[in-house]
Parts: C-alpha cells; structure tokens; sequence
C-alpha cells in the first residue's frame, strides 16, 4: 500500500467498524476452533499497524511479519525486535512446522502468487495448527478502493477454498462476511465510478461514520460470526482450516 494508506489506516482502525469488526470477528474463530494456550506461537502477516497482533498478545505469544517499510516502521512501535519479521527473498525466515497459528487478514489479494503464499503457510504451522485468513470478496466491488490499496483480485468463495485443497487441510469454515451492508457498499462504489467527482472525493472507506450507525455496522459484523448459513454473497470472506 502507499505510505499515506498506512498513516491513513492506523488512524481508523481503532474505532472504524470494519476493521474493529474484522479483528473481533477473526479472534473469535480461533478462541471457538482451537483457544490459545499461553505457549503457543500464532504469526500474523502482512501484520500492517499491527493491531490484530497485539490483540492476540493477551492470549498466546506473537510474531508478526511484513515487508513495507512503512509498516515495520509502526511495528518498531509496538513490538519488540525479535518478535518482528520481514521476508528474507519470498520465503518466511522460521523453520518448518514451528508455529500454532498463521493469520493473514486482507493480505492475500496483496500478493502476485497467492497459492505460493499458502503453500508457505501449510510448511509454517504444526500438524493441527490452524491457518485464518480474511480476504475482500466479489469482482462486481472492484473499485478505486482496490487500486489505491493495490489489490491484485477480490474472491469467491470456490476460489478461496481452492487454494486450501482438503489433502492438505481440514476446511473449518468458510463463508461471506459483511451481507447486510452488500447492496450499499456495491451501490455506493458504482456511483463513484459512474458520477467521479473533478478533483476527486473522499471515499467512504475513509470516513469514520457517525457513531450510532459506526456501533450497529460493528455488531453487525460480528454477530453472524458462529452462523452456519452459507451465504452467497458478501463484502468479505472469511476462511478458517487446519493443517492435516
């Protein structure tokens, strides 16, 4: 992402209801398939502000990985140097099968190769070890939101599950996030495209929304989180699955 995305996303994160959303929703699937003991090693690429990483420091001990400058610079903030790393050429310096838990959350449709990606995160995690991913869903939202933050794809659902081929991986749970807010967010990334505004806008996705709709946008994130009805659309994907 560009340094002014970083700047721009550690300042909403705290209170936006997406990424407050997305956090509590992704601790609350690993605290439901497999709740971390204090001994365990969870990695979160593309670990971005680091909150998530930091969230999860209450629960199990934590490393995160990334390799924007921009983002190691606010991880310096928050983490200690061993516990921070960076890509040595395309593969993640740590020994096979040495963690508990991988996270990746919106970061696989960063990256050019993404079944490389999860290939590497199957030689990280311990048999039984458990792999979190979230990812932007649907093509139909593609967006300037996606350009700015130099997506490469959004996902289906078979295309996300693909990449986790059931010899390799116990599927938990996959599924769309964000359902409610589909029709809005879809209408409202069209306008854009259909009406842009001379001198450009402020996109939505930046702005923090009033707090009373902000709470209700929030709730209703998380509360689907333990549903198990398989919803054929949404803004988000989802997907939890255990090393075989």
């Amino acid at each position: 992402m560009n340094a002014e995305e970083y700047a721009n996303m550690d300042q909403m994160e705290t209170a936006h209801w997406y990424y407050a959303g997305k956090r509590d929703f992704a601790r609350g699937w690993l605290l439901r398939v497999r709740p971390p003991a204090a001994t365990d090693l969870l990695l979160d690429c593309g670990a971005g502000t680091g909150r998530f990483a930091k969230e999860m420091e209450a629960h199990c001990r934590v490393m995160v990985l990334d390799d924007h400058e921009e983002a190691l610079r606010l991880l310096r903030t928050r983490f200690r140097p061993e516990q921070i790393l960076s890509l040595a050429g395309d593969q993640v310096p740590m020994p096979d099968a040495s963690l508990d838990y991988v996270t990746a959350l919106d970061v696989l449709e960063h990256t050019p190769d993404d079944q490389a990606v999860v290939k590497g995160f199957h030689r990280l995690l311990k048999p039984g070890g458990v792999a979190l991913v979230t990812v932007p869903a649907s093509m139909a939202l593609w967006s300037d939101w996606d350009v700015a933050l130099h997506h490469f794809r959004r996902y289906s659902r078979p295309q996300l599950k693909a990449l986790f081929p059931e010899p390799q991986w116990e599927l938990l749970h996959v599924n769309y996030t964000n359902v409610v807010v589909y029709p809005a967010v879809w209408l409202v990334r069209k306008w854009r495209k259909w009406f842009p505004q001379k001198g450009g806008q402020v996109r939505t996705e930046d702005k923090l929304p009033a707090p009373a709709l902000n709470a209700v946008l929030r709730w209703l994130f998380v509360r689907p989180a333990f549903w198990r009805v398989p919803f054929p659309f949404g803004v988000s994907l989802l997907l939890v699955a255990r090393k075989r």
